[in-house]
C-alpha cells in the first residue's frame, strides 16, 4: 500500500504543483492584491496554469477509465469531465464578477475552439502526416444536427422572445436541452453507438504491438484511484477558480483587454487537455477518438452549460443574456456549415482542417478586435 501511494504521489506531481498554488494563493492572497495590478495579473496567470495542470490530471484519469470501458462510452467520459470543468470555473466566475454575458461568451468559444481549433488542428496535423483519414461519417451529420439544433433554439431564438416572458422560454430551454441530451445519450451508449465508433484496420505488428501494450497497461491501472483524483482534480479546480476570478478581475479592471478574454479563457482551461488528446490521436491516425473529442465536447457544453445556467438565472431571478450577436451567430453558422461538409465523407484531410483552423484564426482575430 505504502509503495502504490508513493508511485502515485510520483505520478501527481502536476496535481502536487496545483495544490501548492492553491494554498499559496489562499494565504497571500491579500497580500498579492495590495501590491497593485501587475501583481494580481501575474498570481492570475501563474493559477490559471495550476488549473491547467490540474485539469490536464482530471482529463489523464478519465482517459485511464475511458480505456477501461472503450468508445463510445471513453470519449463521452473525457468530455463530460472537460465539460464539469467549465461550469464550475463559469459558475464561481459568475458569482464573483456578474456579467450577463458571460455564459453566452463562453459557450460560442468553446465551440469555435472545440469545431474551428481543436478538428481544425487535429485535421490539419494529422492529414499532413497520414493524407486522408477514415472515420465514421455517421457521427459527423449526427454531431452537427444537434449542435446546430442546441445552439438555434438555446442562443439564436431568444433574441426574439419579448423581455417580459424570458422565464417561460428559460423554462423551456431547460427541458428541451435535456430532453435532447437524453435522447443522444441513449443514442451514444445504446442501439445506436456505432454511429460514434469506427473499427480500424489491423495495422503492422510494430504498431499493433504498440497499442496492444498501451491497452493493457491502461487496463491494470487501477479504476478506484482515478476516480477519487477526479473528483479530488474537480474540487481542487473549482478552488483555484475561486482564487484565480479575485486576482483576475482586480488585474484587468481598467485594462482595456477584449471583453471575451474570460470567456475565451474560461473555455481554453476547459479544453486544454482535450487538445493534446485529439493530437495525439490524430498523430496515430485514430480521427474518429478526434471527431468524438471535438464535436462532442461542443454539443455537451452546449446541452449542458445552458440549464445548468439557465436553472440559476431562474432562481436568482435575473436573465442572462443568451441571444448571441450578430458576429457570433454568422461564425456560428459558418464553423456548422464547414463542418456538415466537411464531416460528410466519412475521411478527413489537411485541406478540410486548415478550412476550419482559419475559421479559428478568425474568431481570434474578431475577439482581439471586440466583436
Amino acid at each position: 500500500m505504502q509503495g502504490f501511494s508513493l508511485t502515485t504521489l510520483k505520478n501527481e506531481k502536476l496535481t502536487m504543483v496545483a495544490i501548492i498554488a492553491a494554498i499559496v494563493g489562499f494565504y497571500f492572497e491579500h497580500q498579492i492584491l495590495e501590491m497593485g495590478k501587475a501583481a494580481a495579473l501575474i498570481a492570475a496567470i501563474a493559477l490559471i496554469v495550476a488549473i491547467v495542470f490540474a485539469s490536464m490530471r482530471v482529463a489523464h484519469h478519465a482517459e485511464v477509465i475511458a480505456a477501461k470501458v472503450g468508445d463510445p462510452y471513453g470519449t463521452m467520459i473525457l468530455t463530460l469531465s472537460a465539460v464539469a470543468v467549465e461550469v464550475l470555473i463559469l459558475a464561481i466566475m459568475m458569482n464573483a464578477e456578474p456579467s450577463p454575458t458571460l455564459v453566452r461568451d463562453t459557450i460560442y468559444s468553446a465551440v469555435m475552439l472545440d469545431i474551428n481549433g481543436i478538428l481544425g488542428l487535429a485535421a490539419l496535423i494529422g492529414g499532413l502526416k497520414h493524407g486522408e483519414q477514415p472515420y465514421n461519417d455517421d457521427s459527423g451529420r449526427t454531431y452537427s444536427v444537434m449542435i446546430l439544433t442546441a445552439m438555434g433554439l438555446s442562443m439564436v431564438v431568444p433574441e426574439f422572445v419579448p423581455e417580459a416572458k424570458w422565464q417561460y422560454y428559460s423554462g423551456f430551454t431547460i427541458v428541451a436541452m435535456i430532453a435532447l441530451y437524453g435522447l443522444f445519450l441513449r443514442m451514444q451508449v445504446g442501439t445506436h453507438s456505432y454511429f460514434f465508433s469506427y473499427s480500424y484496420p489491423r495495422k503492422g505488428r510494430k504498431d499493433a504491438a504498440q497499442e496492444d501494450a498501451a491497452a493493457a497497461e491502461a487496463a491494470e491501472e487501477p479504476a478506484l484511484p482515478s476516480i477519487l483524483i477526479i473528483l479530488f482534480g474537480v474540487a481542487l479546480i473549482g478552488v483555484l477558480a475561486e482564487i484565480m476570478s479575485t486576482f483576475l478581475n482586480t488585474g484587468l479592471k481598467g485594462s482595456g483587454a477584449p471583453p471575451a478574454l474570460a470567456a475565451i479563457m474560461v473555455a481554453g482551461i476547459s479544453a486544454a487537455p482535450e487538445i493534446l488528446t485529439a493530437i495525439r490521436a490524430a498523430l496515430a491516425n485514430r480521427m474518429q477518438a478526434v471527431v468524438n473529442i471535438a464535436l462532442g465536447a461542443s454539443l455537451s457544453t452546449v446541452i449542458l452549460t445552458v440549464p445548468v445556467m439557465e436553472a440559476l438565472a431562474l432562481w436568482s431571478g435575473h436573465p442572462f443574456t443568451m441571444a448571441m450577436t450578430s458576429v457570433q451567430t454568422v461564425m456560428v453558422t459558418i464553423t456548422i456549415l464547414a463542418a456538415a461538409i466537411n464531416l460528410n465523407d466519412g475521411e478527413t484531410n489537411a485541406i478540410e482542417g486548415m478550412t476550419h483552423f482559419v475559421i479559428f484564426s478568425a474568431f481570434l482575430m474578431l475577439s482581439i478586435l471586440g466583436l
